[in-house]
């Protein structure tokens, strides 16, 4: 069977990866190492996420602010944990000016160097605690609950269009509170909010736990991840939840005077998700012939393709489309009006056609001079894309049927999609590994799709932790969480060969 990408999953997926990214007509290079222009399809893909996670960050009452790009060197060096977990990646701004140097070129102004270094915002906890430590007196300043979608800069050394970019976007979520109780439950709380968007809404199923010590955010008490598992079988971290409990408060002086008249530092979190979900949808559900987009997220659900042959029966085909596209746009569907665009760009109808599902638009629907003779018209659903036989699944459907269950033909690609990534992900979970030498067999070249491992595990730290990671390292795989859902430890370590305290992923990860 042919499909519409010049490479398959099975042949290289990396190379697939990156051929999506360029056919679906999502992100393209800009010049500069590790940074992107982000294409109006996948752009848009992210205004979808924006908006419909924006408003399960205010439903719990969070409200949106901003800070500012450029932090000074010196407030990170408050909190030293932090600052060296980023000081590889920071990028930093010296001078305020540039002058010509007398052969045609640019350099800094030695007279221009800036008295303290800025920093190009990597993450914001620094300067917004620097905030919360002017806002915050007493407790009935508590709690303070902010987000902030914004850019921002890590600079990476190897990278990957929205999977590890130097700059990408995001959402920051930061608060205080009162007490480390409240301030956990909020943590929990963040990362519900995430596992249940990205589960419901992008169609993406996966596991909610806690981070090991060593795969900690600089700084934080606990770290918390949802995990997802891509079609190669490696893992991305899809978002984070961090309880920062008071190190951060006490690096920025973050205190309240409690109802008893006594000062107390505050016990703050941070939590976010990026861009690099994007990355996860095309992992996730792309195929052979493009990607595929969920329905929730889809900037058009709906894609109205004319047939036109430069006759007279054209302009009848045009106003029929319209019409089409009028009448959907009147429809609801998961509670907001259906998405629908009509293609009216000059190309060939195939080439448009093929074009859509490439993009991953959920439906494609297709009207020639006969079926607007016969009240009908042709649909594709991007979930299903061939019949049995190998053809085009290209199903003709009377005008107003079609109308009448698009809503749910679009709930049924959203459920399809997640359903397939369901069963994927379940099914490449091992959890009859006992021991290290089953790791290493688990992971072995033999495995075609080796999944993950989830294994019992005896929680160790320091330097124990640190064995275990050299160890992992070597066969190239990371403990990504100990699952908040799973089973309880019954066993030994599959490390120490001690107690088992819980069960903890193992798996290669971007």
């Amino acid at each position: 069977m042919k499909h519409a990408l010049p490479v398959t999953r099975e042949q290289d997926f990396a190379a697939w990866y990156q051929t999506v990214i360029a056919e679906a007509d999502l992100a393209e290079e800009s010049g500069v190492r590790g940074c992107m222009v982000i294409r109006p399809w996948g752009y848009g893909i992210w205004e979808r996420i924006q908006r419909l996670l924006d408003d399960r960050i205010k439903a719990t009452g969070h409200e949106n602010c901003y800070f500012p790009l450029f932090i000074p060197l010196s407030y990170f060096e408050k909190e030293a944990e932090h600052v060296e977990g980023f000081a590889k990646e920071m990028a930093v701004v010296t001078h305020h000016r540039l002058i010509g140097d007398g052969k045609g070129g640019l350099v800094p102004d030695p007279s221009a160097k800036l008295e303290e270094p800025l920093v190009v915002r990597p993450t914001s906890e620094t300067v917004i605690g620097a905030a919360f430590a002017r806002w915050i007196q007493s407790w009935r300043d508590l709690p303070v609950l902010i987000n902030q979608w914004a850019n921002v800069v890590r600079w990476e050394m190897r990278t990957r269009m929205f999977l590890r970019t130097s700059e990408f976007l995001w959402q920051e979520g930061h608060t205080a509170h009162a007490s480390a109780e409240e301030a956990r439950e909020e943590t929990l709380r963040m990362l519900e909010v995430y596992r249940s968007f990205v589960e419901e809404c992008l169609a993406i199923p996966v596991v909610a736990g806690e981070k090991p010590e060593n795969e900690r955010f600089p700084g934080a008490v606990a770290t918390y991840s949802i995990e997802a598992m891509m079609q190669d079988g490696k893992a991305l971290q899809a978002g984070t939840s961090h309880f920062l409990g008071t190190n951060f408060a006490k690096a920025q002086n973050i205190r309240f005077q409690n109802s008893e008249g006594e000062f107390e530092f505050a016990n703050t979190t941070s939590w976010g998700v990026s861009t690099r979900m994007i990355g996860g949808v095309i992992m996730v559900h792309g195929d052979d012939d493009g990607l595929r987009v969920p329905p929730r997220i889809a900037p058009w659900q709906v894609v109205i393709v004319p047939m036109l042959r430069d006759a007279p029966e054209d302009e009848a085909v045009v106003s029929y489309c319209r019409e089409l596209q009028a009448e959907l746009a009147r429809l609801s569907a998961f509670g907001e009006p259906v998405r629908a665009l009509l293609d009216l760009k000059p190309a060939k109808a195939a080439t448009k056609r093929w074009g859509w599902v490439k993009k991953g638009a959920p439906l494609v629907i297709e009207v020639g001079g006969r079926d607007v003779a016969g009240g009908n018209v042709s649909v594709i659903r991007r979930d299903r894309l061939y019949r049995e036989d190998g053809k085009l699944d290209s199903a003709i459907e009377a005008r107003e049927a079609f109308i009448g269950q698009t809503a749910m033909m679009l709930e049924e690609v959203q459920a399809s999609l997640h359903a397939q990534a369901r069963a994927r992900l379940d099914a490449n979970i091992s959890r009859n590994v006992t021991d290290f030498a089953g790791l290493e067999r688990a992971f072995s070249n033999d495995a075609k799709i080796p999944g993950w491992a989830e294994v019992q595990w005896s929680r160790p730290t320091g330097a124990t932790l640190d064995a275990v990671s050299e160890r992992l390292k070597a066969l190239k795989l990371t403990l990504r969480n100990a699952p908040i859902d799973a089973l309880a430890a019954d066993g030994v370590c599959v490390f120490s060969g001690e107690h088992a305290v819980e069960r903890v992923l193992v798996g290669r990860a971007y």
